[in-house]
């Protein structure tokens, strides 16, 4: 009942419509009981009582009837499908925005096509719930207590007798709803799970194909959709179980009348036009007893799905705006890490963090991986909160800043390069859309791509493919870093950015960088040497702490680990270090 109070939130501010889609729906249903008594009277008065002038207007009723009843059905049909269409427009753009509010701890456990099975699956079985399955049980509902009404209007002792099997069929309809909603939660669950296991293999076909690994994957697949096709057998067998027993209660009924009916007509207690009205109106008995076990099926999808969505709106951030917050338009950028302490919730990752940059600086860190680089600077992002400690911008906490001030304030080229399926205009354009293209052409060459971009046979108009796919590596990085300089930031974070450049292209791209970090507070993630000598301040890091600082020539001095790192000409991390294996 607490998905119908969700959805009833949805549907509130169309409950004028609704109200006169189910009237519609009343009025068919008292429609239907017409004809099967004008078909009686057309017996008795007519082939029995011999009243020959009434049969045409009898059946131009039966016509007349059978027209307005399927105009006015037809209406409210399409009243509740556009309803439908409206109330799940206004969920999809919710989710969608409740997805983007979501941090990232949220998206590190759920899976993406969990999360792809609520936004289509799901929300269809909400949106057959409301188009069809509302004012179809209201309809059967009406059908079922008009012909009742209708048949002890008419002849009570036979309209009793027929519902002497409704309780029995009432009881295994309960029954069947009982045993058959945990399998649909089960399904659904399911679904989602091949649904990941579908996403994760486009996404990662490169890889599938690179280590020849296609029998494997398929392999994983078909144990998952064999398991989607065992939860829907369980589900179908519970059917299989219930549904010939309703059938079989709802045929009763034609025994029941043929027996009971045929024995007061031969007595006299009932006319044969009586009968005929009475077998006339079965199916308004039998039918919504048969469509009981599908509606109540749709029912339970509609729960096990709207629970799902559900879920996904009342999910809070825990990464948002708290208590009093400070909005300008653009801080100095004046960046301070005070006694920082966090932890995935595994183990520590980030130890006793501490130090501070000003505009026109740039901080460097280096490190093996796994040494809590890019979490450093997701903590000034906040992507995530420090557990102890203070993550200061301006001399402010930054969970006292507006977290949308905050990271406008800032552009991170991330290790994972992700580009969007558009131009690549649009792309190095992303954080400032109204750029004009000779001011994404200004910054394309700031990040030594726009000779590349160039020389594609559409230029700056290329659709980018999926993830960039099409460009290579190095590219990829020159794009994303554009679009970090387009944006103009006051904190500029890097994050391997010239991992997959050559060594003539990085030169050019640190010069460049110089040239606009005046009035900017620089982050430097990089494992190269080369990227990192000529930062103000450099950090390394092993397992969380901050074991060496200085400039290059103090940290050459001191014969450490950057020492030992300087000497490997590659740079490499994953090395033996005064005897000591760094991991």
């Amino acid at each position: 009942m607490h998905s119908l109070h969700w959805a009833w939130g949805y549907l509130r501010k169309y409950r004028t419509r609704i109200i006169l889609g189910l009237l519609l729906a009343l009025v068919v249903s008292a429609m239907n009981m017409l004809n099967p008594y004008l078909a009686g009277k057309i017996v008795d008065k007519v082939m029995y009582g011999h009243q020959k002038n009434l049969l045409w207007k009898l059946l131009l009723l039966m016509i007349g009837f059978t027209f307005i009843r399927t105009a006015v059905r037809y209406g409210y049909q399409m009243m509740f499908e556009k309803l439908s269409q409206n109330v799940i427009f206004t969920m999809r753009e919710h989710l969608y925005g409740r997805l983007h509010q979501l941090d990232f701890s949220f998206y590190d456990q759920t899976k993406t096509g969990d999360i792809m099975a609520r936004m289509t699956g799901d929300l269809e079985a909400v949106r057959h719930f409301t188009a069809w399955t509302i004012y179809m049980i209201f309809e059967n509902a009406m059908i079922l207590i008009f012909a009742v009404c209708f048949m002890f209007y008419i002849h009570p002792p036979l309209a009793l007798a027929m519902l002497v099997v409704t309780p029995v069929i009432g009881f295994f309809a309960y029954k069947l709803t009982y045993a058959v909603r945990p399998t649909f939660t089960e399904i659904r669950n399911q679904f989602a799970r091949l649904n990941s296991v579908v996403q994760e293999n486009i996404s990662g076909n490169r890889v599938v194909k690179a280590f020849a690994k296609e029998d494997y994957e398929i392999e994983k697949f078909s144990v998952e959709n064999e398991a989607f096709k065992v939860k829907n057998l369980e589900s179908a067998k519970i059917w299989e179980k219930y549904l010939p027993v309703l059938d079989s209660l709802a045929g009763v009924l034609t025994v029941v009348m043929i027996l009971v009916g045929g024995i007061m007509v031969i007595r006299g207690s009932l006319t044969f036009g009586e009968l005929v009205t009475f077998n006339s109106l079965i199916w308004a008995l039998s039918n919504p007893m048969r469509m009981a076990g599908w509606l109540l099926n749709d029912v339970q999808r509609f729960i096990a799905s709207a629970e799902k969505v559900e879920d996904l709106f009342i999910t809070k951030p825990k990464i948002k705006n708290q208590g009093q917050i400070i909005d300008i338009k653009r801080f100095k950028g004046i960046v301070e890490f005070d006694h920082v302490n966090f932890s995935y919730g595994d183990g520590p990752v980030l130890k006793d963090i501490r130090f501070k940059i000003k505009p026109g600086q740039t901080l460097a860190i280096i490190g093996p991986t796994g040494a809590g680089k890019s979490t450093l600077v997701n903590l000034l992002s906040r992507f995530y909160d420090a557990d102890s400690g203070d993550v200061k911008v301006d001399g402010v906490n930054v969970k006292e800043w507006d977290l949308h001030k905050l990271r406008e304030g800032m552009a991170m080229v991330m290790q994972d390069i992700f580009l969007f399926s558009d131009t690549i205009e649009g792309n190095i354009a992303y954080g400032n859309p109204y750029a004009s293209l000779e001011t994404v052409q200004s910054a394309a060459k700031m990040a030594e791509a726009h000779d590349f971009i160039a020389g594609l046979p559409e230029g700056y108009e290329t659709i980018v493919g999926e993830r960039g796919v099409g460009l290579s590596g190095g590219q990829r990085q020159r794009i994303a870093l554009a679009r970090a300089i387009l944006k103009d930031p006051a904190i500029l974070i890097l994050d391997d950015t010239t991992l997959a450049v050559d060594m003539e292209t990085e030169v050019k791209i640190q010069t460049t960088l110089k040239s606009i970090q005046q009035n900017k507070s620089c982050f430097i993630i990089a494992h190269r040497i080369s990227s990192v000598k000529e930062a103000d301040l450099i950090l390394v890091m092993n397992n969380g702490k901050i074991i060496e600082r200085g400039k290059h020539e103090e940290l050459l001095k001191k014969k450490g680990y950057y020492f030992n790192v300087y000497k490997n000409q590659y740079g490499n991390f994953d090395h033996k270090l005064h005897g000591q294996e760094v991991i």
